[in-house]
Protein backbone atom coordinates (compact mmCIF):
# COMPACT_ATOMS: atom_id res chain seq x y z
CA UNK A 1 0.00 0.00 0.00
CA UNK A 2 1.71 3.37 -0.71
CA UNK A 3 1.96 5.32 2.06
CA UNK A 4 0.26 7.89 1.58
CA UNK A 5 -3.04 6.14 0.49
CA UNK A 6 -2.78 4.57 3.51
CA UNK A 7 -2.39 7.31 5.70
CA UNK A 8 -5.54 9.14 3.82
CA UNK A 9 -7.57 5.75 4.68
CA UNK A 10 -6.96 5.53 8.04
CA UNK A 11 -8.01 9.15 8.30
CA UNK A 12 -11.01 8.53 6.31
CA UNK A 13 -11.95 5.48 8.44
CA UNK A 14 -11.38 7.73 11.90
CA UNK A 15 -14.34 10.42 10.03
CA UNK A 16 -16.32 7.67 9.47
CA UNK A 17 -16.44 6.20 13.00
CA UNK A 18 -16.55 10.11 14.44
CA UNK A 19 -18.96 11.15 12.00
CA UNK A 20 -16.71 14.02 11.33
CA UNK A 21 -17.13 15.09 7.00
CA UNK A 22 -16.72 18.10 5.86
CA UNK A 23 -19.58 20.18 3.91
CA UNK A 24 -20.34 19.35 0.22
CA UNK A 25 -23.16 20.24 -2.14
CA UNK A 26 -25.35 18.12 -4.31
CA UNK A 27 -25.70 18.10 -7.64
CA UNK A 28 -27.79 15.85 -10.16
CA UNK A 29 -26.79 12.43 -10.47
CA UNK A 30 -25.94 11.53 -14.21
CA UNK A 31 -27.33 7.88 -13.38
CA UNK A 32 -27.80 5.65 -16.59
CA UNK A 33 -28.30 2.11 -16.84
CA UNK A 34 -26.66 2.27 -20.20
CA UNK A 35 -22.64 1.63 -20.71
CA UNK A 36 -21.85 5.24 -20.92
CA UNK A 37 -18.68 7.76 -20.10
CA UNK A 38 -21.47 10.71 -19.65
CA UNK A 39 -21.48 10.20 -15.79
CA UNK A 40 -20.56 14.02 -14.55
CA UNK A 41 -18.86 14.06 -10.61
CA UNK A 42 -20.99 14.30 -7.88
CA UNK A 43 -20.56 17.26 -5.40
CA UNK A 44 -21.79 15.14 -2.21
CA UNK A 45 -23.88 16.45 0.83
CA UNK A 46 -22.45 17.21 4.41
CA UNK A 47 -22.25 14.15 6.59
CA UNK A 48 -21.63 15.59 10.47
CA UNK A 49 -22.54 19.12 10.58
CA UNK A 50 -24.61 19.02 13.67
CA UNK A 51 -21.69 20.93 15.18
CA UNK A 52 -20.50 23.47 12.63
CA UNK A 53 -24.12 24.21 10.96
CA UNK A 54 -27.09 23.72 13.34
CA UNK A 55 -24.93 25.23 16.46
CA UNK A 56 -23.94 28.37 14.35
CA UNK A 57 -27.44 28.58 13.09
CA UNK A 58 -29.11 28.23 16.28
CA UNK A 59 -26.78 31.34 18.28
CA UNK A 60 -26.82 33.65 14.97
CA UNK A 61 -29.52 36.11 14.58
CA UNK A 62 -31.39 35.30 11.80
CA UNK A 63 -34.80 35.32 10.97
CA UNK A 64 -37.78 33.34 11.83
CA UNK A 65 -37.69 31.19 9.01
CA UNK A 66 -34.23 30.55 9.26
CA UNK A 67 -34.55 29.25 12.72
CA UNK A 68 -36.75 27.18 11.76
CA UNK A 69 -35.43 25.97 9.08
CA UNK A 70 -31.97 24.91 11.35
CA UNK A 71 -34.33 23.09 13.82
CA UNK A 72 -36.01 20.82 10.23
CA UNK A 73 -32.70 20.25 9.94
CA UNK A 74 -31.59 19.71 13.12
CA UNK A 75 -34.75 16.89 13.73
CA UNK A 76 -33.77 15.59 10.52
CA UNK A 77 -29.79 14.73 11.24
CA UNK A 78 -31.41 13.06 14.97
CA UNK A 79 -33.66 11.06 12.73
CA UNK A 80 -30.66 9.73 10.11
CA UNK A 81 -28.73 8.92 12.94
CA UNK A 82 -31.73 6.85 14.63
CA UNK A 83 -33.15 4.78 11.58
CA UNK A 84 -28.81 3.63 11.38
CA UNK A 85 -28.82 3.09 14.61
CA UNK A 86 -32.39 1.43 15.45
CA UNK A 87 -33.64 0.78 11.80
CA UNK A 88 -36.67 2.41 10.37
CA UNK A 89 -38.88 0.32 12.91
CA UNK A 90 -36.99 1.55 16.10
CA UNK A 91 -36.66 5.48 14.69
CA UNK A 92 -39.68 6.54 17.11
CA UNK A 93 -40.73 9.72 16.91
CA UNK A 94 -40.53 11.19 20.45
CA UNK A 95 -36.97 9.70 21.03
CA UNK A 96 -35.87 11.40 17.79
CA UNK A 97 -37.63 14.96 18.81
CA UNK A 98 -36.08 14.44 22.32
CA UNK A 99 -32.38 13.83 21.15
CA UNK A 100 -32.93 16.92 19.01
CA UNK A 101 -33.43 18.79 22.22
CA UNK A 102 -37.29 19.56 21.25
CA UNK A 103 -40.68 18.50 22.62
CA UNK A 104 -42.72 15.95 20.54
CA UNK A 105 -45.47 18.15 20.42
CA UNK A 106 -43.48 20.21 17.78
CA UNK A 107 -43.35 17.44 15.13
CA UNK A 108 -45.99 18.34 13.18
CA UNK A 109 -44.75 21.88 12.73
CA UNK A 110 -42.18 20.31 10.52
CA UNK A 111 -43.57 16.94 9.00
CA UNK A 112 -46.92 15.92 8.27
CA UNK A 113 -46.16 12.41 8.79
CA UNK A 114 -43.77 9.94 10.36
CA UNK A 115 -43.16 8.80 6.98
CA UNK A 116 -42.40 12.11 5.76
CA UNK A 117 -39.71 12.17 8.00
CA UNK A 118 -38.25 9.02 7.88
CA UNK A 119 -38.20 9.98 3.87
CA UNK A 120 -35.89 12.63 4.78
CA UNK A 121 -33.82 10.46 7.22
CA UNK A 122 -33.00 8.55 4.81
CA UNK A 123 -32.39 10.99 2.17
CA UNK A 124 -29.98 12.71 4.93
CA UNK A 125 -28.25 9.46 6.16
CA UNK A 126 -27.20 8.44 2.31
CA UNK A 127 -25.67 11.65 2.54
CA UNK A 128 -23.57 11.41 5.21
CA UNK A 129 -22.11 8.10 3.73
CA UNK A 130 -21.66 9.62 0.18
CA UNK A 131 -19.89 12.99 1.66
CA UNK A 132 -17.12 11.03 3.34
CA UNK A 133 -16.70 8.86 0.11
CA UNK A 134 -16.55 12.10 -1.92
CA UNK A 135 -13.93 13.49 0.24
CA UNK A 136 -11.14 10.65 0.40
CA UNK A 137 -11.82 10.42 -3.40
CA UNK A 138 -10.79 13.80 -3.32
CA UNK A 139 -7.79 13.51 -1.38
CA UNK A 140 -6.62 10.55 -2.77
CA UNK A 141 -3.35 10.77 -4.92
CA UNK A 142 -4.00 10.52 -8.76
CA UNK A 143 -5.32 6.81 -9.76
CA UNK A 144 -5.33 6.00 -5.92
CA UNK A 145 -8.78 7.57 -5.26
CA UNK A 146 -10.74 4.08 -5.71
CA UNK A 147 -7.94 1.96 -3.31
CA UNK A 148 -8.37 4.97 -0.79
CA UNK A 149 -12.09 4.62 -1.14
CA UNK A 150 -12.37 1.45 -0.53
CA UNK A 151 -9.83 1.20 2.54
CA UNK A 152 -11.99 3.64 3.79
CA UNK A 153 -15.19 1.85 3.34
CA UNK A 154 -13.69 -1.40 4.53
CA UNK A 155 -11.74 0.00 7.59
CA UNK A 156 -12.54 -1.58 10.99
CA UNK A 157 -14.06 1.61 12.23
CA UNK A 158 -17.37 2.04 9.52
CA UNK A 159 -17.64 -1.79 10.86
CA UNK A 160 -18.50 -0.03 13.81
CA UNK A 161 -20.01 3.06 13.25
CA UNK A 162 -22.97 1.70 11.95
CA UNK A 163 -24.90 5.37 13.66
CA UNK A 164 -22.83 7.43 11.25
CA UNK A 165 -22.24 4.91 8.50
CA UNK A 166 -23.41 4.02 5.30
CA UNK A 167 -26.83 3.49 5.34
CA UNK A 168 -27.58 1.22 2.56
CA UNK A 169 -25.33 -1.25 4.35
CA UNK A 170 -27.09 -0.61 7.58
CA UNK A 171 -30.95 -0.47 6.46
CA UNK A 172 -30.70 -2.34 2.80
CA UNK A 173 -32.21 -4.88 4.03
CA UNK A 174 -35.35 -3.15 5.70
CA UNK A 175 -35.94 -1.63 1.90
CA UNK A 176 -38.43 -3.62 0.73
CA UNK A 177 -41.00 -3.29 3.29
CA UNK A 178 -40.42 0.36 3.40
CA UNK A 179 -43.12 3.00 1.80
CA UNK A 180 -42.42 3.91 -1.93
CA UNK A 181 -40.88 7.88 -1.30
CA UNK A 182 -38.22 6.21 1.40
CA UNK A 183 -37.34 3.76 -1.24
CA UNK A 184 -36.77 6.94 -3.59
CA UNK A 185 -34.23 7.94 -1.66
CA UNK A 186 -32.33 5.17 -0.84
CA UNK A 187 -32.43 4.10 -4.78
CA UNK A 188 -31.32 7.46 -5.42
CA UNK A 189 -27.96 7.38 -3.03
CA UNK A 190 -27.14 4.18 -4.29
CA UNK A 191 -26.92 5.22 -7.74
CA UNK A 192 -25.27 7.82 -6.82
CA UNK A 193 -22.66 5.52 -4.78
CA UNK A 194 -21.96 3.53 -7.81
CA UNK A 195 -21.66 6.41 -10.32
CA UNK A 196 -18.91 7.77 -7.55
CA UNK A 197 -17.16 4.40 -7.84
CA UNK A 198 -17.27 4.24 -11.46
CA UNK A 199 -15.68 7.76 -11.63
CA UNK A 200 -13.13 6.50 -9.96
CA UNK A 201 -12.29 3.40 -11.46
CA UNK A 202 -8.67 3.53 -13.59
CA UNK A 203 -10.73 2.26 -16.02
CA UNK A 204 -13.40 5.10 -16.06
CA UNK A 205 -14.99 5.53 -19.90
CA UNK A 206 -14.61 1.99 -21.30
CA UNK A 207 -17.78 0.18 -22.40
CA UNK A 208 -17.59 -2.33 -19.23
CA UNK A 209 -16.57 0.38 -16.20
CA UNK A 210 -20.12 1.19 -15.10
CA UNK A 211 -21.32 -2.74 -14.80
CA UNK A 212 -17.32 -3.21 -12.62
CA UNK A 213 -18.69 -0.23 -10.72
CA UNK A 214 -21.83 -2.56 -9.91
CA UNK A 215 -20.09 -5.05 -8.81
CA UNK A 216 -17.01 -2.78 -6.94
CA UNK A 217 -20.35 -1.29 -4.44
CA UNK A 218 -22.46 -5.12 -4.30
CA UNK A 219 -19.44 -6.61 -3.14
CA UNK A 220 -18.22 -3.93 -0.93
CA UNK A 221 -21.84 -3.45 0.67
CA UNK A 222 -22.23 -7.08 1.50
CA UNK A 223 -18.91 -7.23 3.18
CA UNK A 224 -19.48 -4.52 5.38
CA UNK A 225 -22.91 -6.50 5.99
CA UNK A 226 -21.23 -9.40 7.04
CA UNK A 227 -18.95 -8.10 8.84
CA UNK A 228 -21.35 -6.20 10.90
CA UNK A 229 -23.30 -9.32 11.55
CA UNK A 230 -20.98 -11.67 12.98
CA UNK A 231 -20.26 -11.77 16.57
CA UNK A 232 -16.77 -13.32 15.92
CA UNK A 233 -14.21 -9.71 15.73
CA UNK A 234 -11.55 -12.23 13.96
CA UNK A 235 -13.95 -13.60 11.56
CA UNK A 236 -15.33 -10.06 10.41
CA UNK A 237 -11.58 -8.84 10.22
CA UNK A 238 -11.31 -11.65 7.16
CA UNK A 239 -14.34 -10.95 5.83
CA UNK A 240 -13.45 -6.94 5.21
CA UNK A 241 -9.79 -8.02 4.37
CA UNK A 242 -10.85 -10.72 1.86
CA UNK A 243 -13.42 -7.89 -0.31
CA UNK A 244 -10.25 -5.87 -0.09
CA UNK A 245 -7.95 -8.02 -1.56
CA UNK A 246 -10.38 -8.92 -4.42
CA UNK A 247 -10.95 -5.39 -4.82
CA UNK A 248 -8.04 -3.49 -4.13
CA UNK A 249 -4.91 -5.74 -4.20
CA UNK A 250 -2.13 -4.62 -2.73
CA UNK A 251 0.67 -6.56 -5.14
Amino acid sequence: MVANVDAGAREASRLFHLGGAPPFSFGQSRWSLRRTASHKPLALASARLYDVHHMSAATSKRPVPGRKEATHDRIVEAAARAVRRAGYGGAGVARIMKEAGLTHGGFYAHFESREGMLAEAADRAGADGMAMLARVAAAAPPRKALEALLHAYLSKEHVEGVETGCAIAALGSEMPRQAPRIRRAATRRIKEMIDLVARQSPDWGQPDAHERALVTVATALGALVLARAVDDPQFSDALREAALNHLAPTG
